[in-house]
């Protein structure tokens, strides 16, 4: 019998289909349900709901259950539903009376929601740690290879030189745009609903000003509705700041699935990095990246999934958004798992240095030699057109001295102000005063 029920017991086949997979996910909310309920028996102490002596034990015993969970010793039964219920009677088992009366002012569903929201603040700041790994490594090999040039491409035609440096510069600074997705999803994630109860408050004389502060929330969702109606919407939210991430990988992996064809041939991997054919000596396949394309575009469709499951729900609770988890949170190690490939493949990265050498890249120096031209007085509409008609002729001669001076250009790649800027998005989390709120919480 669960501890919500009274005198009838589920039916078993009800049970197995209404639960699902939840115990399973519910593993990686058993940190932060502990330390929601410490914050929030202090908080019921504050208020007389709890006496000095029963807060003393049930913090005593929530902290051992939380050193538990961290040392992988935490698990939940299979006659218990979820890591809720879970903690509560593990508490009770061991303190007897006292862990009876952690529930007071609160519901599953302020419960769930305070969870996931402290769950996703980690999830974040590891997929923020693995984007500035990432991030760094996009920047030191811009830098390592300003001088390398290759080509330029739109309609996947020839256009115009570019360099590696911008190459590899232009993914880090995506990645900053990225961050600043991140750190909206980030700023919807860090406001509390603990207090919420089942998405209507309650008739206790709650300070939830008091949680908020203990688990280092930014801010309250002060309306009580709304909290609960944040359920669906945050997830969609921090699902498009993941979609952001993945995006920048997958259009990545796609440029090295390129580059390293041999009809290209700009960079390559040590063999032990790639894969082989069955049938084919010579090949050295770029699986990791496929890989990387094929997982990251898979996050990019997380945000409609996440929608189609909440679109047409009216505000309050709603049995569909325990399915969320299923979507969500295997997306988390998916896409750490492609940041952190990404930067280990790229350690070992090899660069082409004499791409431009073969003559079927000379038109790339069509536009450097119009603007010789301009710059030696000839208006630009004439010496296009004689640059045209020279190249018809084929008596066109490349210069292939490249002289881009401007910010951001192949000679001024501003990568200082790209790493500015990354930090600056950094440092907008706040992840420090979060961590000394939970130190503070569980010490």
């Amino acid at each position: 019998m669960k501890i919500w029920q009274k005198n009838i017991d589920v039916d078993s086949f009800v049970e197995s289909f209404t639960v699902g997979n939840d115990r399973v996910m519910d593993l990686q909310l058993a940190a932060a349900d502990v330390l929601g309920s410490l914050a929030h028996t202090r908080m019921l102490n504050s208020i007389d709901l709890m006496t000095d002596q029963d807060l003393a034990v049930v913090q005593a015993e929530l902290k051992n259950i939380y050193q538990d969970i961290i040392a992988g010793k935490f698990e939940i039964e299979d006659s218990v539903e979820d890591v809720h219920s879970q903690v509560e009677m593990l508490l009770t088992k061991r303190i007897g009376e006292a862990g009876k009366k952690i529930h007071a002012g609160r519901s599953r569903n302020d419960q769930v929601l305070v969870d996931l929201k402290l769950y996703f603040r980690t999830e974040i700041e590891s997929l923020v740690i693995n984007t500035e790994q990432l991030f760094n490594q996009l920047i030191q090999l811009s830098e390592r290879h300003k001088n390398v040039l290759i080509p330029g491409y739109t309609h996947l035609q020839i256009a115009m030189p570019s360099s590696f440096g911008l190459w590899f510069g232009a993914y880090a600074e995506s990645l900053v745009d990225d961050l600043a997705m991140m750190q909206a999803a980030w700023k919807v994630c860090n406001k509390n609903p603990l207090g919420s109860a089942a998405g209507y408050g309650s008739s206790f004389p709650l300070n939830r000003t008091m949680t908020t502060n203990l688990l280092g929330f930014d801010d309250l969702n002060y309306n009580v509705v709304y909290a609960q109606m944040g359920r669906g919407k945050t997830e969609r939210i921090l699902a498009q700041a993941m979609s952001s991430i993945a995006a920048t990988l997958a259009k990545f992996a796609m440029d090295v699935c390129l580059f390293i064809n041999q009809n290209f041939s700009f960079i390559g991997f040590p063999a032990n990095l790639t894969t082989g054919s069955s049938i084919m000596p010579h090949k050295k396949n770029p699986d990791v990246f496929e890989l990387i394309r094929a997982r990251c575009n898979k996050i990019q469709a997380l945000p409609n999934e996440i929608a189609l499951m909440t679109t047409n729900l009216p505000s309050g609770y709603h049995r569909d958004l325990q399915l969320l988890k299923e979507n969500l949170f295997p997306a988390f190690k998916s896409l750490n798992d492609c940041l952190e490939i990404a930067t280990f493949m790229l350690d070992h990265i090899q660069i082409n240095e004499g791409i431009l050498n073969d003559p079927k890249y000379d038109y790339l120096f069509s536009v450097e030699v119009v603007n010789n031209e301009v710059l030696a007085g000839i208006p630009f509409r004439e010496a296009y057109k004689n640059i045209g008609l020279a190249i018809d002729e084929g008596t066109f001669k490349p210069s292939k001295e490249v002289n881009h001076t401007h910010e951001g250009s192949i000679g001024n790649l501003c990568n200082d102000q790209i790493e500015r800027m990354f930090q600056e998005m950094k440092a907008g989390f706040g992840f420090d005063k979060v961590a000394h709120s939970l130190a503070e919480l569980v010490k």
